[in-house]
C-alpha cells in the first residue's frame, strides 16, 4: 500500500521575530500598512507540503511518495531525499523555474506571516495521477491551482480514495469549486480558520461537509482536534510537547499521522492520536524536517502518552 501525495516541495526561509505582530500593527492604519520586523534568527530549510508529509510518513514506517514539480535549484533537496531514502518516482524538474519558496516570519505567539513564490509548483498540472503504480490512497495538498483541480478529478476517475487538504491554497477556490473537491474526496482535513473559510464560501456547516465525506478533520492548534465521522465527533486530545520552538510544518506532520492511520485501517481515535503526537514532536524542533525517530521509538512515545499500543 502506498500513498501519492500531490503537493509542493519548497525551500522555507524561516525568520523569528522576537516580539508580537499585534504590538507592531496599528488596527486603524492597516489600509496604509508599512512595517518592518527585525528578525535576528533566520534559517533555510527543506519544506513544502508534500515534502513534509512524505518525510514524516517515512519515519512512521509508511510508504508514501510526493508528486510535485520542482525547479532547477533542487539539487540540495535531491541529496536530502537520497539521504533519507524518500521515494522520488513522481518528482518532475522544470529547468526554467525556481523551486517554490516560502518566506515565513513567526512571532512570540506563534503567529505567522508568509510570502510564497510558487515557481515550478504552478506547473503541477503537467503531471497526471498514475493508475498503475500501486497507489492505495491519495492526497491533494496545496499546489498549483490547476494541478489541484486536475489531480482531484484524476483520483476520483481512477477510484482512488483521497484526502483533500486545501491548506493555504483554499483562498484560490470559490464555493462551488470547494464543494466539488469535497464531493470527490473521501476525507477532508483543515485547521479551524480554514474550516470557517470553507463554511463561509460553500454555505455548508462543518456537519454538512462531514456528511459528504467519510470524515472531516479539524485541527485546533494546541487545543487538539475534532474528527467528524458517521454523524459523531471524535475529540482528540493534544499531546504536551517537550518544547514549543517552531509551529512551521506541524499541520503536515499531523496529516502524515492521518495518512498512516488511514492506510493501516485504524480507528479514528487512534488515528487522531497518532496525528496529534506527530504534531507535538514536530513543534519541539526548528524547521519542518529536522526531527527524527524510529517507528519503535514513536510507538513507545505513543504508549507513554495514551496508555496503550496502536500496533
Amino acid at each position: 500500500m502506498s500513498a501519492l501525495i500531490c503537493g509542493s516541495y519548497a525551500f522555507d526561509t524561516i525568520m523569528v521575530f522576537d516580539g508580537r505582530f499585534r504590538d507592531q500593527i496599528l488596527p486603524d492604519q492597516v489600509h496604509m500598512l508599512n512595517v518592518a520586523f527585525l528578525v535576528p534568527a533566520l534559517r533555510r530549510e527543506f519544506g513544502g507540503t508534500a515534502g513534509n508529509m512524505a518525510y514524516n510518513l517515512k519515519m512512521l514506517g509508511g510508504d508514501g511518495m510526493a508528486m510535485s514539480t520542482v525547479g532547477a535549484d533542487f539539487d540540495s533537496y535531491w541529496e536530502w531525499l537520497d539521504r533519507n531514502a524518500i521515494r522520488q518516482d513522481f518528482i518532475k524538474q522544470i529547468d526554467e523555474e525556481y523551486t517554490a519558496q516560502a518566506y515565513i516570519t513567526t512571532d512570540k505567539d506563534d503567529n505567522q506571516i508568509t510570502a510564497f513564490h510558487p515557481g515550478a509548483m504552478n506547473l503541477s498540472h503537467t503531471q497526471e495521477v498514475p493508475r498503475d503504480a500501486g497507489i492505495s490512497m491519495g492526497v491533494v495538498a496545496p499546489d498549483g491551482r490547476d494541478g489541484m483541480i486536475q489531480h482531484a478529478q484524476q483520483f476520483a476517475d481512477a477510484g482512488i480514495p483521497f484526502l483533500f487538504d486545501p491548506g493555504q491554497g483554499l483562498p484560490m477556490f470559490d464555493g462551488e469549486e470547494l464543494k466539488r473537491f469535497v464531493d470527490q474526496a473521501t476525507w477532508v482535513a483543515v485547521n479551524s480558520y480554514e474550516s470557517e473559510m470553507m463554511q463561509e464560501r460553500t454555505g455548508l456547516s462543518e456537519a454538512q461537509i462531514a456528511e459528504r465525506v467519510n470524515a472531516m478533520i479539524v485541527t485546533h492548534g494546541g487545543k487538539g482536534s475534532t474528527i467528524r465521522t458517521n454523524g459523531e465527533s471524535v475529540e482528540v486530545e493534544p499531546v504536551k510537547p517537550e518544547a514549543v520552538n517552531d509551529p512551521t510544518g506541524c499541520g503536515d506532520a499531523y496529516r502524515a499521522g492521518l495518512i498512516y492511520g488511514i492506510m493501516n485501517d485504524m480507528d479514528w481515535a487512534t488515528t487522531g492520536r497518532i496525528a496529534s503526537l506527530m504534531g507535538s514532536i514536530k513543534v519541539a524542533h526548528n524547521g519542518t524536517q529536522n526531527h527524527s525517530f524510529s517507528p519503535d521509538e514513536f510507538e513507545a512515545r505513543f504508549r507513554d502518552a495514551f496508555g496503550y499500543s496502536f500496533d
